[in-house]
């Protein structure tokens, strides 16, 4: 089968994986080279998982919710029998959007010329098309997208052959007992506009090689002589020990659990707090962070103001690593760099990511 985008030069050696205290860093070129941004959509982004949204925002039927996910449009929209569903936000017609903000509403409406869908998809309406011949709306239906969910968070899967949701993040719920995040209640979304390759960010989250050069204040928080990497079949976890004393964060004996889970989600876990972070493809040289805030309580007084101080530091913390990345895509751009060494004491996160993503690489050449 002929791809239908350009494939990149991609040397076989750069595709094996070495082990950690042997291995090269990826080439530079995989960071920015425009190619690269079409191939990781195809090879990455349409055929794994993807992070779209809280549960809580489809829960009454009619409510809907509007993505992206490698550089398609997605909606979910839960029906009047309150089965939750996901579809391509594209009317059968001619491409038309279905809908262009989340909402809730009776039927799904083309904004372009009005044809009109039931909530599970199905076509209902198609004004001034009586004289059309060979014409069956049991043929235009929405086209579906595998949909699934884990602690109340909605993933997307847009492959034809798609591996269950739940084995990426096998043994986390265990790991982080008796903290429980389908409990969590969803709070605010924020997003970050960066200016550097989505795996320039997701190398960068992988390691606390640089916290005390970049996060001097995380490292007031953070027992930094303590952070330990882990590495498992799709996620790895960074943990550490939170300083005792005055934080914002209380006295609990709880650690920090960062959790990535492949491709481009990550689960940021403090005591009373659930953080999420996923890493949207733009351009070979920009990506979106797309946080969401998930908390015990959302309501109370002294929740409020908790929350107004956390939102505040991980900003603080965001825009120090936003400014780092973007500063290491311009090194990746430059004549100077085309590949480096992993530290094997603090860099086992990145090249469990890298390994990764040469397997995708590989797979999708042996597809194409």
């Amino acid at each position: 089968m002929t791809p239908h985008f350009t494939l990149p030069a991609l040397v076989p050696e750069e595709l094996d994986i070495q082990p950690l205290e042997r291995s090269e860093t990826i080439p530079s070129s995989w960071y920015v080279d425009p190619i690269f941004h079409e191939f990781d959509k195809e090879a990455i982004f349409s055929q794994t998982w993807q992070h779209i949204g809280p549960a809580s925002g489809v829960e009454q039927p009619g409510d809907q919710s509007v993505s992206t996910v490698a550089g398609n449009p997605i909606i979910a929209v839960r029906d009047q029998e309150r089965q939750l569903g996901a579809f391509y936000n594209v009317c059968r017609h001619r491409g038309g959007p279905i809908a262009l903000h989340d909402c809730n509403t009776k039927v799904l409406q083309c904004k372009y010329h009005g044809w009109t869908y039931l909530l599970d998809g199905s076509l209902r309406g198609t004004p001034r098309f009586d004289r059309t011949e060979l014409f069956d709306k049991k043929d235009y239906g929405l086209v579906p997208v595998r949909l699934d969910a884990w602690e109340r968070m909605l993933f997307v899967n847009l492959a034809e052959n798609v591996q269950p949701l739940a084995p990426l993040f096998g043994g986390i719920k265990e790991r982080i007992s008796p903290l429980a995040l389908s409990t969590k209640k969803f709070a605010r979304r924020i997003m970050y506009e960066v200016h550097a390759n989505w795996k320039v960010y997701v190398d960068n989250y992988l390691e606390g090689y640089h916290l005390p050069y970049v996060h001097p204040e995380l490292c007031n928080l953070l027992d930094y002589r303590n952070y330990v990497t882990e590495t498992f079949e799709w996620h790895s976890l960074q943990h550490s020990p939170i300083q005792q004393g005055n934080n914002l964060y209380g006295s609990s004996a709880d650690p920090a659990y960062y959790f990535f889970i492949w491709p481009n989600f990550m689960l940021n876990i403090l005591p009373g707090r659930l953080q999420t972070n996923t890493v949207i493809p733009v351009a070979h040289n920009q990506c979106l962070v797309r946080f969401d805030y998930y908390y015990d309580d959302i309501s109370s007084e002294g929740a409020l103001k908790m929350i107004e101080e956390d939102v505040a530091y991980s900003d603080t913390v965001q825009k120090e690593d936003m400014e780092i990345c973007e500063h290491v895509q311009r090194g990746l751009e430059s004549r100077a760099y085309n590949k480096g060494r992993f530290s094997v004491e603090c860099e086992n996160g990145v090249h469990h990511f890298q390994s990764l993503l040469k397997k995708a690489y590989r797979q999708a050449l042996d597809k194409a």
